[in-house]
């Protein structure tokens, strides 16, 4: 998920390898994210697992970088991490203290000790930083829950840092006992996620999301390892179908608080997201480029993989920003009628939809530079690959065709759930 990550490998010839078959995952997973968020269809948890894809692409590169001593890999993770985060964090904060949040005089954060720690998140989020469920009036500009909302995101940056700390640990026990390693998290779930057993706040959630997303990123390292590549096609098929249908099965007869949504649904969760990323992964192509019936979307899959923590992290604030842009057209002269107003509320969400993407453009050129700047590069305002060539134009000679089965591709990086 971090900068780095997004960066290509070198060849030997100097050349940038990049796998846009994972670069592609990348942009769908955070399209889905962002669509989830806009419309809230339970339907697109099944769909496309996003959060369970982004975790594992994020465990290849972890696996791939753990080749150096693991100190140094996660001083540069934490290195590209932080920055991005304490800008969103500064922006979140500032909005929240002046809309008159008080957070150590709020019961939830605590006072004292305890509330400098849990504010000390929004620096180092080894838990999840604290905010106000609600924050104004439901009456006013922003429904009362913005605040929610908009930090909402925030809990991936720290299941993302815990699975980084604790990656040479999980590594050296894949390669181990792969298998067994793979599907521990399955089995933690199963006790976590169906009342066997429960631990309360902050610490229960943080062990829950490392159950439900352990596998994803341990399958990770399997891809990166090409120790999946080497399973039976027939054999990780039928695994991951059995897999996927208990998780179907146990969400059918468990539903959520969102009906079939299996955000609400932890065991279900990491059943469908293990059995969905092996599918994906086992049947990963490698390729250079973009086949040519995708190569339109070239720019936005490259930007997208370039600026995944800038929009992921405040696409859902800006998603709270587009109701009242949209609710000012109800005070257009022309909507004093019933009929056009009734037809704003039945298209409001595609409004919303269309709204939001200018934001997002705009959150990535006035923040997405901070990327940059955490990977030690320089600052770019679109990085969306324009200018560069493509590889076959660059070719001088005979190569192969497919990109290495090593991941050389851009960051995880995600999104709400």
């Amino acid at each position: 998920m971090t900068q780095a990550d997004t960066a290509p490998a070198r060849t030997a010839a100097g050349g940038p390898v990049r796998d846009r078959y994972l670069d592609l995952l990348r942009f769908l997973a955070l399209l889905r994210v962002v669509v989830y968020h806009l419309f809230g269809w339970p339907w697109l948890t099944v769909l496309f697992p996003s959060m369970g894809v982004m975790f594992a692409l994020a465990g290849s590169l972890m696996a791939r970088s753990l080749s150096r001593p693991a100190a140094h890999v996660i001083r540069g993770r934490l290195r590209r991490l932080l920055p991005p985060l304490w800008l969103f964090g500064a922006v979140l904060l500032t909005l929240l203290l002046t809309a008159g949040w008080h957070p150590l005089n709020d019961p939830d954060v605590g006072g004292g000790w305890t509330g400098w720690a849990r504010l000390s998140t929004y620096v180092l989020p080894l838990g999840a930083p604290p905010y106000p469920e609600h924050l104004g009036s439901a009456s006013g500009l922003l429904d009362d829950t913005w605040a929610e909302q908009a930090a909402g995101p925030l809990w991936y940056l720290r299941a993302y840092l815990w699975f980084v700390l604790l990656s040479p640990l999980l590594l050296r026990a894949f390669r181990r006992w792969p298998l067994p390693t793979a599907l521990v998290p399955l089995a933690l779930t199963a006790v976590m996620g169906t009342g066997l057993v429960t631990i309360p706040g902050e610490a229960g959630n943080a062990v829950t999301d490392f159950a439900v997303y352990g596998g994803c990123w341990i399958l990770g390292f399997a891809h990166q390892d090409g120790v999946l590549a080497r399973v039976p096609r027939y054999a990780a098929v039928s695994l991951s179908c059995v897999v996927m249908a208990v998780g179907l099965w146990w969400a059918s007869g468990h539903p959520g608080p969102g009906g079939g949504d299996l955000n609400d649904i932890p065991f279900a969760q990491a059943c469908w997201s293990f059995g969905a990323v092996v599918l994906l992964l086992q049947y990963a192509p490698s390729w250079r480029e973009l086949p040519r019936r995708l190569r339109r979307w070239d720019r936005a899959i490259t930007l997208s993989n370039n600026r995944a923590v800038t929009i992921y992290l405040w696409h859902n604030m800006l998603i709270m920003a587009t109701f009242p842009i949209v609710d000012q057209a109800y005070n257009l002269p022309f909507m004093d009628s019933d009929r056009a107003s009734g037809l704003l509320d039945s298209t409001y969400g595609v409004w919303t939809f269309l709204a939001v993407w200018p934001l997002i453009v705009a959150a990535v050129v006035a923040c997405g530079w901070m990327e940059d700047v955490a990977a030690g590069r320089r600052a770019r305002v679109w990085p969306d690959g324009r200018g560069r060539e493509s590889p076959r134009r660059r070719r001088t000679g005979p190569e192969p065709q497919r990109a290495p089965r090593t991941y050389r591709g851009g960051r995880a990086s995600g999104q709400g759930r």
